[in-house]
């Protein structure tokens, strides 16, 4: 299994002072107050034990709701899974779903963990192409024909995306929600940056399922800042989600007691928080893309999350090693493109969870380090 190079520069930058941290799809805001203190509150009131696999009652019912008013889902309580982060979700999830030597439809560029995910399962990953001339939308008919592979059990989807900021346009969605009821796939959708959306409209698969194929994961991480709450949900067809809960026991018996207790307060509380953290990544975008646009290093402008893409042709598919040179010797931590596939040869992902001063001094220092590259091969 290869590792995430985003981890390798992560490992590289955190000991060394000075580095702007780039690489990194963390929110720099604090977890909203009345969600840590109704955390306080439920560690007090004895929230401390084991609950059920597939998580609180209580908070299975505020997921219901939540999903019925902001994603068009209409599911039981019986169809959720509380989980320990979005990557739970999908592990598990893939767990129940794959046998070893089937395969994994994943979209090129994509998250690492996915391809990582497809190895501990002895699957293998078939890349699908997103098209940077699209937006970084999928390539249909290379899905479909991908998706006519005999060892094809699961096709993952992830808008809004990490790396690339794309939101798919609903005809899009509907397109691939099509070739995997043409090819009897069951359709993953990584939903964890929903809430982010500067344009576009987000729209959830399982909102247009009619065949009961469709498991959507979601997470606190990104929209309420709580990365290091470790918790997140996934809602699946009915089998398939007692299923779920089932692989969820040997895994991590279910997830922090107070944790749960924490997201059920950012569900139901004031949802504020969400949109300014929101309207201040579109703020450092839109710096961030006049940055890029200055130096010659633009590459597409996100529509959603909380990254973007930078031009580093000259590293071609050595982004890693420019990017390690870019930590040690120019102040700047970015991670590399070759992580996320080979569609992101010759490019850098930056996050935006980072303030505008850092962005703009890091986009300098990238400039910077991309032209002492690029002397140092000719």
């Amino acid at each position: 299994m290869p590792r995430s190079g985003i981890r390798e520069v992560l490992d590289l930058a955190v000991s060394r002072p000075g580095v702007i941290r780039l690489e990194i799809g963390e929110p720099d805001f604090p977890t909203p107050a009345h969600i840590v203190e109704a955390a306080a509150r439920a560690a007090e009131a004895g929230f401390t034990k084991y609950t059920v696999n597939r998580g609180l009652h209580s908070l299975r019912e505020a997921i219901r709701a939540k999903l019925a008013a902001r994603n068009g889902i209409d599911a039981a309580v019986e169809q959720i899974v509380v989980t320990t982060g979005g990557g739970t979700a999908l592990m598990e999830t893939l767990l129940a779903l794959v046998e070893p030597g089937e395969a994994i439809l994943i979209p090129d560029p994509a998250w690492p963990n996915y391809a990582m995910m497809a190895a501990t399962l002895h699957a293998t990953a078939l890349r699908y192409p997103l098209e940077r001339s699209a937006d970084f939308e999928p390539d249909l008919d290379a899905l479909d024909a991908l998706a006519a592979d005999p060892r094809a059990k699961a096709l993952v989807v992830n808008s809004p995306a990490n790396p690339t900021g794309s939101v798919w346009r609903p005809r899009t969605v509907e397109g691939v929600l099509e070739i995997a009821a043409r090819h009897d796939l069951y359709l993953v959708s990584d939903e964890v940056y929903e809430e982010i959306v500067f344009e576009g409209e987000h729209v959830s698969p399982a909102a247009l399922d009619e065949d009961g194929r469709v498991v959507t994961v979601f997470s606190a991480s990104k929209t309420y800042a709580m990365t290091g709450w470790r918790v997140g949900y996934l809602v699946a067809p009915p089998p398939l989600a007692d299923l779920i809960a089932k692989v969820q026991e040997p895994v991590v018996s279910c997830a922090t007691a107070v944790a749960q207790k924490a997201l059920e307060a950012a569900l139901l509380g004031p949802q504020d928080c969400v949109r300014e953290m929101r309207d201040a990544y579109r703020r450092r975008r839109d710096a961030t893309v006049r940055a890029l646009r200055a130096e010659g290093l633009f590459v597409t402008e996100p529509r959603g999350a909380f990254y973007l893409f930078a031009e580093a042709a000259a590293a071609g598919d050595e982004t890693l090693a420019l990017a390690r040179q870019l930590v040690l010797e120019h102040g700047v931590a970015v991670a590399p493109g070759e992580t996320f596939g080979p569609r992101a040869s010759g490019l850098v992902r930056l996050s935006l969870a980072a303030s505008e001063d850092a962005l703009a001094e890091g986009v300098g220092r990238l400039a910077r380090g991309l032209e002492a590259w690029t002397r140092s091969v000719i």
